[in-house]
């Protein structure tokens, strides 16, 4: 089975067409540039002495350098372990351990992130710093660059292993889900069939390159397509590069359709050139999804998928030719390529539920992950011997097939596509010392789709709902942080253990709704 990266040599066979565009930097790279620079980065790290197998951790923000740094480290063999820029020290700490990981790229800043823990991670050989040339210990990016190109893909097979992606877990400890190049070389022909993609299309990215969702710029670089980068989303400068770059496919989630619902007429006329977005991530309410057709009439290829599934690498989809009968915008459509879904009992995985059921969503195709890296007790409770994996998501098939989402079976928080696990949140708080018990929940956002709130029973010294938030940027990614606090007497449990998050729910969201567009902010509210 040929290596994942092998679309690169295969397009270098018209080296002048436009591959990658990164406007921030005023970067811009040709298919044949692309994978000069691939190879480069390829020898470098064989330089290193990097393997094929070993684990390379990626600690940057989205830029060329880690876009840069998937692909290299495909081409050798070795084994990406992708991580949020955002994340802190212990999140970081937990991904290095946890991977094994031989070498970390980062940036200068996260120089000193990765410096406070170094020690802490037996068998981290390197660390290597994107504009790091006077970096003390790390080596330079720029070392890696000088590097001979013409670099052969190594040979791999279909099973083996490319990338550790972390998704959190319910109990506070994330899992690396174990992606494969043959996993990849699935997602990339199923995302490509979703999207139709071919050389005569320009992609608008905005997904971060530590989340799954890079896979989509990725399939549009393997299509021979142009992958237009966006660091960070702004609705501005989003609409400002789709015009300029006359972009027919364009990155999208929720609050990004909804953003574009709120900007003024004639905003249409800058996306005149897109014939399809896409959005996945969080649920997709007809009450935006509707009239953003209605205005704009751009298709919404509305994607299901997980980490653990590289999106639809097996998951499913709605495109336009379903919108006939996707009921007012409800549905996620049908399964990609040689994906296959099922309904089964959320308590007997072994019966399988007829049309109209709920119950929970089961995948199966040539993107589903191994299993869970060192973690062969949660990989059993999920990846199925017959090949089927329990997404922990519920939802039923209609009779033609279609796949609608309806709930979750576990207590996951998605906003703007970021999944929040409560259990991991609430690990973080009780760690305060003027937090006595605390309990974290989802509730709807109408910009977001939902937002994490936390009640806390305060231990009575004088602690603020302030404290607590501060307390918790210090500790978590910025989108795992509380909305809002909420000061309460008790918290909802059975026989004084069982958290009731349903409750919590129920007594607390509409209050926090009324309060307005939730914000970074903080809510002081009794029983």
């Amino acid at each position: 089975m040929p290596n994942c990266t092998t679309f690169l040599d295969a397009n270098a066979s018209s080296p002048s067409r436009v591959a990658l565009i990164v406007p921030s930097t005023g970067e811009g790279y040709t298919r044949a540039e692309l994978l000069d620079l691939v190879s480069r980065v390829g020898r470098g790290f064989q330089g290193l002495g990097i393997t094929p197998g070993e684990r390379v951790c990626i600690y940057l923000d989205t830029s060329t350098e880690y876009l840069l740094s998937y692909l290299a480290l495909w081409r050798i063999g070795a084994v990406a372990v992708p991580t949020n820029r955002v994340y802190r020290e212990n999140e970081l700490l937990y991904a290095l351990r946890d991977a094994g990981a031989a070498a970390v790229i980062t940036d200068v800043d996260g120089m000193a992130v990765v410096g406070r823990i170094r020690e802490h991670v037996p068998g981290l050989r390197h660390i290597i710093a994107v504009g790091g040339e006077e970096a003390g210990a790390a080596t330079p990016w720029s070392e890696l660059l000088v590097s001979p190109p013409g670099l052969r893909a190594v040979n791999c097979r279909f099973d083996d292993l490319c990338q550790i992606q972390y998704t959190s877990g319910t109990t506070g400890r994330p899992k690396g889900a174990m992606l494969t190049h043959g996993n990849w070389i699935a997602a990339m022909d199923a995302e490509r069939d979703v999207l139709g993609l071919t050389d005569r299309d320009a992609y608008l990215g905005i997904y971060p390159m530590g989340h799954v969702g890079i896979s989509w710029g990725i399939s549009a670089l393997r299509a021979g397509a142009t992958y237009i980068v966006m660091e960070r989303f702004d609705l501005d400068r989003y609409i400002e590069l789709a015009r300029k770059y006359r972009a027919t496919i364009v990155a999208g989630m929720p609050p990004v359709i909804h953003s574009l619902l709120q900007t003024p007429p004639g905003t249409e006329e800058a996306l005149t050139t897109v014939r399809a977005m896409i959005s996945g991530g969080g649920p997709l309410t007809p009450a935006i999804w509707k009239p953003f057709h209605e205005r704009f009439r751009i298709p919404i290829v509305n994607a299901y998928g997980l980490s653990e599934t590289i999106v639809v690498g097996t998951g499913t989809a709605i495109r336009p030719e379903h919108y006939a009968t996707a009921d007012e915008f409800r549905s996620v459509g049908t399964p990609v390529g040689f994906s296959e879904v099922k309904i089964v009992d959320a308590n007997d995985s072994a019966r399988e539920l007829r049309a109209g059921e709920d119950g929970e969503i089961a995948l199966r195709g040539p993107a589903v992950a191994l299993g869970y890296w060192q973690m062969p007790a949660e990989t059993a409770d999920v990846f199925l011997p017959d090949g089927w994996f329990l997404t922990g998501d519920i939802g039923h098939l209609d009779e033609n097939g279609m796949l609608y989402l309806t709930d979750r079976k576990k207590d996951m928080i998605v906003m703007s596509g970021w999944k929040v696990y409560p259990t991991e949140v609430e690990d973080v708080l009780l760690q305060h010392h003027g937090v006595r018990d605390a309990a974290v929940f989802g509730c709807p956002d109408e910009h977001r789709g939902e937002v994490p709130v936390a009640v806390v029973i305060p231990a009575g010294n004088g602690v603020t709902p302030e404290d607590i938030i501060a307390f918790a940027r210090e500790r978590l990614a910025g989108y795992k942080v509380p909305r809002r606090v909420i000061f309460v007497d008790e918290i909802p449990r059975v026989n004084g253990w069982k958290l009731l998050r349903k409750r919590l729910q129920e007594d607390y969201c509409d209050a926090c709704i009324q309060g307005g567009r939730s914000y970074a902010g903080v809510q002081l509210l009794r029983q």
